[in-house]
This record gives C-alpha cells, sequence and structure tokens, in this order.
C-alpha cells in the first residue's frame, strides 16, 4: 500500500494531478481542498494517500492532511458511497466542516452535495455520527455563505472575491446554489 508521495508537482487540475517522485509520474485522484492546499507546478509536494484496486483500475486518491484521509476512508464505509462521491463530499466540506454537519444532523447541508440526497444524507449521518472527530474548538458549522466562499476560494478565485460574490446570499439557501448564484454574480 502506497501511504504517502513526496515529489515533484507536474501538474494540477481540480479533480486530479500528477506528481513525479523519482522518476515515476502519478495520477493523483484528489479533492478541491486538496487542490487548493497544492502549490504550484514545479514545487514540492506530499500528499498522504489511498490505492483502491478495482478489478478494470488501480486508482490513487491523494490528501493534503491525514484528517481528510481519515474522512474519505470512513466515507468509503458508508453504503452507496463510492470514492468518487467521498471525493465529492470533501471537496464541499474539510474534514471539521463534515463533522460538525454530522453531529448537528444537517441533512439539508450534506445533501447540497452533488450526488448525494437526502436519503443517502440520512444514512451518512446515522453511520457516522461519532466516528469523525472534530478537531475544531466548537462543534458549531460553517454558514453556508463560509462554504461557498470557501469553494470559491477552492476554484481559484481571491478570498475578497469570494467573499464579495457570497455577498447578499438569501438566508434558506443550500451551499451548491449559493456557489452558482455567487458564480453568476461574479462572471457579470
Amino acid at each position: 500500500m502506497i501511504a504517502y508521495l513526496t515529489g515533484i508537482l507536474i501538474e494540477k487540475q481540480p479533480a486530479q494531478m500528477i506528481v513525479e517522485v523519482q522518476g515515476v509520474g502519478y495520477e493523483v485522484h484528489i479533492s478541491m481542498q486538496t487542490y487548493a492546499a497544492l502549490p504550484e507546478a514545479g514545487q514540492s509536494v506530499r500528499l498522504f494517500t489511498q490505492q483502491i484496486i478495482r478489478e478494470d483500475a488501480h486508482l490513487l486518491f491523494g490528501f493534503a492532511d491525514k484528517s481528510e484521509k481519515a474522512a474519505f476512508l470512513e466515507l468509503l464505509k458508508v453504503s452507496g458511497i463510492g470514492a468518487k462521491t467521498a471525493l465529492a463530499v470533501l471537496s464541499v466540506f474539510d474534514s471539521n466542516a463534515l463533522s460538525a454537519a454530522i453531529a448537528t444532523d444537517d441533512v439539508r447541508k450534506i445533501s447540497s452535495v452533488p450526488g448525494i440526497g437526502k436519503k443517502t444524507a440520512e444514512r451518512l449521518i446515522l453511520e457516522l455520527r461519532g466516528k469523525l472527530t472534530n478537531t475544531a474548538a466548537s462543534p458549531a458549522a460553517h454558514s453556508v455563505a463560509d462554504e461557498v466562499i470557501e469553494t470559491l476560494m477552492a476554484l481559484g478565485y481571491s478570498e475578497k472575491e469570494a467573499r464579495n460574490a457570497a455577498k447578499g446570499l438569501p438566508e434558506n439557501t443550500n451551499t451548491a446554489d449559493g456557489v452558482k448564484m455567487a458564480l453568476k454574480k461574479l462572471s457579470s
């Protein structure tokens, strides 16, 4: 099993990256959280990894920190959650925000992740309650505006642009709709 990779970042895209380790290029699938934490191409990078071997493919998933990898492994244990869906969850939530959403039974927030419906969100909460450790000082979840800002920053917008775009979002907006509204505001 490959526990981590340390090498030179050759290429990065929102869903995957290539890292060269002693002349071998590894294609690594990543979340938006990890993408946002990556240095520029040509720089040294270290990723914690999880290898998944299927009948038709050997896949390598990379994480910026151990808590994200631990959350990924816990998500994989939930019935109906595969590796791609687990990465989608970790693209919207960092491990602390996911833990907080689970602790507060926030089905609406979790079902805002593309590919996660209400029933899957309920099952995820039920199966992961108490299994993810929240390292944040308080169990309070991020506001939707905070999550929209984090997502926009992960997409490459500056913090100032993201904050301006997230201003004035309607109160009952979920994260996915908030991101769409903010992106519209940024494109106009």
